[in-house]
């Protein structure tokens, strides 16, 4: 059998020895290529998974392993596309993305290819023409873009997105979703994304992990997302099939918040 290229192995998180944890016991395999979303209410410890995979955070229990080695501690194999752009204010876009190639993967270029790599990577996210332009010169959901090439420009093993268009009005969100569904057909990035829309982890994910409520949260159902690629959001919003996704995750939450508001 194949080794999963991501694995998370019963993960358990806590932030004080007596305390209880933020996680419990999380096992999750992410195949090579794969677009796998995590969703939940808040406090449910989605993030806190997210820094767990990225090396920002160690577990208290288990591990991770990506393609065969163990996570201690973070590096440019994992790409970490937050919520704030965090995009360095005095210099250019293009000295943004250039600054992650020539502390990565340009230290085997010559600078022509460092040059031409950080284009590239513009390029993707059609920002070559901002390229001078300084982030408060800039919108929003291009900060954002500018972070996703920064990110892809390291060439790392997973993406990870901890949600990445919360911050962003309803038409630039739906642009930045469509730019990342291209980006993920045309190079095929395995991608671990967090959010709370139950519309965009359908229409993005493979599959949808669905966490039950915190403290000890842990996954509570994961949802093959049966939809073909590419996907188009006009199309798909009568499509049985995205309809039925929506609903399965939709009453999970709801049953789960009905549990909380019980308790």
């Amino acid at each position: 059998m194949e080794r999963p290229f991501l694995e998370i192995s019963r993960v358990s998180v806590r932030f004080s020895p007596a305390g209880p944890p933020v996680l419990r016991a999380v096992d999750l395999r992410i195949r090579r290529g794969e677009y796998v979303t995590v969703i939940g209410h808040s406090g449910c410890g989605k993030s806190t998974l997210l820094n767990v995979v990225a090396g920002l955070l160690l577990a208290s229990e288990g591990g991770v392993v990506l393609a065969g080695t163990e996570v201690t501690e973070p590096g440019p194999d994992r790409a970490v596309v937050f919520q704030n752009h965090s995009l360095l204010p005095w210099l250019t876009v293009y000295e943004n993305v250039r600054l992650a190639v020539d502390r990565t993967v340009g230290r085997g270029m010559s600078r022509a290819e460092r040059d031409a790599w950080t284009r590239e990577n513009l390029a993707l996210v059609r920002m070559e023409a901002h390229s001078q332009k300084r982030p408060a010169e800039i919108s929003g959901g291009m900060k954002q873009r500018v972070g996703i090439a920064r990110a892809l420009a390291m060439r790392p093993k997973v993406l990870l997105l901890d949600e990445p268009f919360g911050a962003l009005d309803a038409l630039t969100r739906a642009h930045l979703q469509d730019q990342v569904m291209d980006i993920h057909a045309r190079l095929g990035t395995t991608v671990l994304m967090i959010t709370h829309d139950v519309d965009e982890a359908v229409l993005l994910s493979d599959r949808i992990v669905m966490m039950t409520n915190g403290p000890a949260a842990t996954i509570g159902d994961i949802l093959e997302v049966d939809l073909p690629r590419p996907r188009d959001r006009l199309v798909l919003a009568s499509d049985p099939r995205f309809l039925a996704a929506r609903e399965a995750v939709l009453r999970f939450l709801h049953e789960r918040h009905a549990v909380q508001v019980a308790a």
